[in-house]
């Protein structure tokens, strides 16, 4: 897969404590977008989204989302 969109793309997060917002992940090297993100919020804490597989597209003869949609998984502490 080609990376002709760009090197990042925008995550956004469906449900959960962060629902609503959006931030930009860059592509994992294969130029597919992330199975999964982790969103830290504070010291020691951070939020596990996986990706729902709702995906947006600039055009239609692009091989890589512009947009994905994330849903929340799990709260990490460390």
């Amino acid at each position: 897969m080609n990376n002709t969109s760009g090197s990042s793309y925008t995550a956004k997060l469906t449900d959960g404590p962060l629902e609503g917002k959006t931030i930009s992940v860059g592509f994992l090297p294969s130029g597919d977008a992330k199975p999964s993100i982790e969103v830290p919020v504070d010291e020691g804490k951070a939020y596990l989204y996986t990706r729902s597989g709702n995906e947006e597209f600039d055009s239609e003869d692009s091989d890589q989302p512009s947009a994905v949609g994330y849903r929340y998984r799990t709260t990490n502490y460390s």
